[in-house]
């Protein structure tokens, strides 16, 4: 029998908390504006799996960058060591409880947290 995906969700981190969120994973490599730290209840920050300064300045700097470039050039990050130990580890919490990444972006569909979950649900 084929292993089922894991139950992973994209929310933004200003959004209360819901009983089902299971494991609360902050993705964005800064801490999110007017959010007192106690209010966040997130349970990991792994910074290695946030997009870099420099991929996350090309983005949203001067002209934005494109949707598609920003996506490959966050997946080849995502390939480098650390991350891909990031990245098993929450592989590895998502197997017993579900797993909701948090983000302050304001539109996650366009943003390096739906990249982010399609990697560990695939």
């Amino acid at each position: 029998m084929p292993a089922t995906a894991p139950a992973v969700r994209v929310r933004r981190v200003y959004d209360a908390p819901a009983p089902d969120d299971g494991v609360r994973v902050l993705v964005d490599r800064l801490w999110p504006r007017g959010l007192a730290k106690a209010d966040a209840h997130i349970d990991e920050w792994p910074k290695a799996l946030t997009p870099s300064t420099e991929l996350r300045r090309w983005y949203h700097g001067p002209g934005e960058g494109d949707y598609d470039e920003f996506r490959r050039r966050y997946e080849a990050e995502l390939a480098a060591p650390d991350a891909a130990d990031a990245l098993d580890r929450l592989r590895t919490l998502a197997e017993t409880s579900p797993l909701t990444l948090l983000t302050a972006t304001k539109h996650p569909e366009t943003s390096h947290t739906t990249v982010l979950k399609e990697v560990l649900t695939t």
